[in-house]
């Protein structure tokens, strides 16, 4: 166990319209319970991209993004069981909830109704002090030993971290709505979350249909497991597509007409909203109300559910399609999220030894953030 503060270097932003730097800045001592772990991988989530660019309007600046955090342990609070110094684990993007609310009891912190709720690993803030949290792409980070995450030796540290965002984002709605083996599960949206949904979907028994914008990854989509794509901008296949779905998971996170997608669902079928965090197109009810569709929307899901979804990609070997970077070019990686373009890869991960060997680190020259920041 350390009582010293940690040096921390990141990259982060001070405002919505300026680009991440390299940013240095003190984690507080490792407290009882709680786990330090030197980052090796972030992966970059849509929702970083948001965050940094005040999208949802509630950005706490400076922002230092990352949710998708995997290392190895490095000090252990006192009373810490559940891992050792030279562990690898992760953390997903809760850091801390009241847990003694029902949900919390319960396994879904991710829904937690304490007095102020779930604190976030970054864009916090965290509880009781106000101060804000900041995330990983960063050398080094803590949180307490219920939320940390066991990454399973078959999964290779860098694939780790999106599983732990995408892959439980789309894996709760899934469990919790009860997708049956047989059934058939629509997936919009063949991105960061999408291409999990697919190859979750599969390892769970359903039979899938992907719905893209075009044709340009219909070959990689069928090679991830999907038994049929869809072109969503064709009217023809999308009518062709009509009342076959049991479940659809739509993940596109941009506003856009919803209709199209209600027309493919089988009475009784779920739409699970997973992507849109604005606003819909205005849409008539009646197609959900003829034939008892439900719509609903999904968080990502609670500690338990994670493990859970980092052991079955390990048992099914399921793993996300990543682009490795350094840390230097996230700033053009943002700019490859808001103009939709994968760069022929699903999901970017930073590998933060980029971060440990950038100049600014190595000379000491990055910019200072005022406040002993926790995680």
């Amino acid at each position: 166990m350390t009582e010293e503060p940690i040096k921390v270097y990141g990259f982060g932003t001070q405002a919505k319209d300026k680009d991440l730097i390299p940013v240095v800045f003190n984690r507080k001592k490792v407290g009882k319970g709680e786990v330090a772990f030197k980052v090796t991988h972030c992966g970059v989530c849509h929702s970083d991209l948001h965050q940094a660019r005040n999208d949802w309007s509630n950005t706490q600046y400076p922002c230092v993004p990352g949710h998708e955090i995997v290392g190895t342990v490095t000090a252990i609070g006192q009373g810490v069981s559940k891992v050792k110094v030279g562990d690898v684990v992760g953390v997903g993007c809760i850091i801390d909830s009241c847990q003694e609310c029902d949900y919390c009891e319960a396994g879904e912190e991710n829904y937690c109704q304490g007095e102020k709720g779930a604190t976030l690993t970054y864009n916090g803030p965290m509880k009781p002090d106000g101060t804000n949290t900041y995330g990983g792409y960063s050398t080094d980070i803590i949180a307490r030993e219920e939320f940390i995450l066991k990454v399973p030796a078959k999964i290779d540290p860098e694939y780790a971290g999106p599983i732990m965002c995408a892959g439980i984002t789309v894996y709760s709605p899934m469990k919790h709505w009860d997708l049956k083996e047989g059934q058939t599960l629509g997936v919009a949206g063949i991105g960061g979350l999408g291409h999990m949904a697919i190859q979750i979907g599969k390892a769970l028994g359903a039979k899938v249909t992907a719905f893209t914008r075009d044709e340009i990854n219909k070959d990689e989509i069928l090679k991830m497991g999907a038994d049929k794509v869809v072109v969503s901008t064709d009217d023809d296949q999308m009518k062709a597509a009509a009342v076959s779905l049991d479940m659809l998971i739509n993940t596109i996170p941009v506003p856009h007409d919803l209709a199209p997608y209600i027309s493919l669902m089988k009475t009784d079928g779920k739409i699970i909203v997973v992507g849109n965090m604005v606003k819909f197109p205005e849409f008539s009810p009646a197609s959900l109300v003829f034939s008892r569709i439900t719509l609903a929307g999904s968080l990502i899901g609670g500690v338990r559910q994670t493990q859970e979804i980092l052991n079955l990609c390990a048992e099914k070997d399921i793993r996300p399609s990543i682009k490795m970077i350094d840390i230097k070019d996230i700033n053009t990686v943002f700019d490859t999220l808001a103009n939709g373009d994968s760069d022929g890869h699903f999901r970017h991960v930073i590998d933060m030894d980029t971060l440990r060997n950038h100049d600014a680190v190595r000379s000491g020259d990055a910019t200072k953030l005022d406040d002993p920041i926790r995680a």
